[in-house]
């Protein structure tokens, strides 16, 4: 996505895949992993699969950037072992650079796309820095996490998580924020999100992959879709469709 934003906000929410955005223009302002970033003309936003962070200008006349989603499958092919980030904000011209270059690239053919792909990756690489692992000092809340990836169509209920952890009710939310950085409702949310978003472009009608992901209806999905990525439902399926 190419975008100029002075008023849209982003609330809290992740991507199942890489995300890197070059700012052009403006400030960006940002909250990941329990701190304030920002990110300002030449730096690049590196963002892991499923960090949740949100978004704002942090500038009277906005921020212009350029953002794309890599997979974490077609990293895995380029690099020994997944990168992950510790700074949100890179300061990089050669990574800024090479995620222009692969931006104006997927235009063009596939070869093209590819080659600067690689570039891109290789690039993004050389700014790892191992993360620690998740910590299970107040409970593993991996179970809950599971039914929620399962059943995110449906209407859980408190007691259902709960069961699956053995863990009291605060300790869960507690727990699951401090793995995952967001709740078990945002989560369900961004999961629903994602469904939408791949009926979407393979030519649900926004109505249908409303009622299918699980909201309430066509503009309950329009309000979230559009505070999580940017864009409506009705602009991503003419993109994606395209």
């Amino acid at each position: 996505m190419h975008a100029h934003f002075t008023s849209h906000r982003y609330h809290r929410h992740s991507h199942d895949a890489y995300s890197f955005g070059v700012t052009e223009q403006g400030v960006q302002a940002f909250r990941c992993r329990g701190g304030a970033h920002t990110s300002t003309v030449g730096m690049v936003l590196a963002f892991n699969p499923d960090e949740a962070h949100d978004g704002r200008t942090g500038a009277e006349d906005g921020f212009t950037y350029r953002i794309v989603h890599i997979g974490p499958d077609l990293v895995a092919d380029l690099v020994p072992r997944l990168p992950l980030f510790r700074d949100p904000v890179v300061r990089s011209p050669a990574l800024a650079g090479a995620l222009r270059d692969l931006h104006a690239a997927l235009r063009e053919g596939a070869l093209a796309r590819d080659e600067h792909l690689v570039r891109a990756v290789r690039a993004m690489a050389a700014h790892v820095t191992p993360l620690p692992g998740p910590t299970t000092a107040h409970g593993d809340p991996g179970p809950a996490r599971d039914l929620v990836e399962a059943h995110y169509a449906d209407d859980l209920a408190p007691a259902d998580l709960v069961e699956a952890t053995g863990l009291s009710r605060f300790a869960l939310y507690r727990a699951y924020r401090a793995r995952y950085g967001l709740s078990p409702s945002e989560h369900q949310r961004q999961r629903r999100l994602r469904e939408a978003r791949r009926l979407l472009a393979d030519g649900v009608r926004p109505a249908e992959a409303a009622a299918a992901a699980g909201f309430a209806d066509q503009a309950h999905l329009t309000r979230w879709f559009r505070r999580c990525y940017g864009v409506t439902p009705g602009a991503y399926a003419r993109a994606a469709t395209r």
